[in-house]
């Protein structure tokens, strides 16, 4: 999968050092499935995509919804294992990231994310 950097640039922060693209139906089907932890400064970006599913999960983490501009849409805050969440309109992407991840990063709707990729 290709690599991202992802900074808020509304805060002026980095989200996600090292985030991976899902963009082919079967990465964006299998996401984070089956993993045992998502790393510190670590993500996933899944586009197209407007809604996500916790099925098996076995860890928490923070969802961004990004309109196709890179504005933070809704935000879930440690959604729990085997949880749906809500089709967001105008949502482009969803970014999958460590449990308090946007707390601690400052994020919240309305932000703006930017993708930086990685050589």
């Amino acid at each position: 999968m290709r690599l991202v950097k992802l900074v808020n640039e509304t805060r002026n922060v980095v989200v996600a050092q090292k985030a991976e693209v899902a963009d082919s139906l079967w990465t964006r089907f299998v996401g984070l499935m089956g993993r045992g932890e998502l790393g510190t400064g670590r993500g996933l970006v899944i586009q197209p995509n407007n809604s996500i599913h916790m099925f098996f999960m076995r860890f928490a983490i923070d969802v961004l919804h990004v309109s196709k501009d890179g504005t933070v849409l809704k935000i879930l805050h440690s959604i729990k294992p085997w949880r749906v969440g809500p089709i967001v309109k105008k949502c482009h992407s969803t970014i999958e990231l460590p449990a308090g991840t946007a707390a601690a990063t400052g994020t919240v709707e309305g932000d703006q994310i930017a993708v930086f990729p990685l050589s």
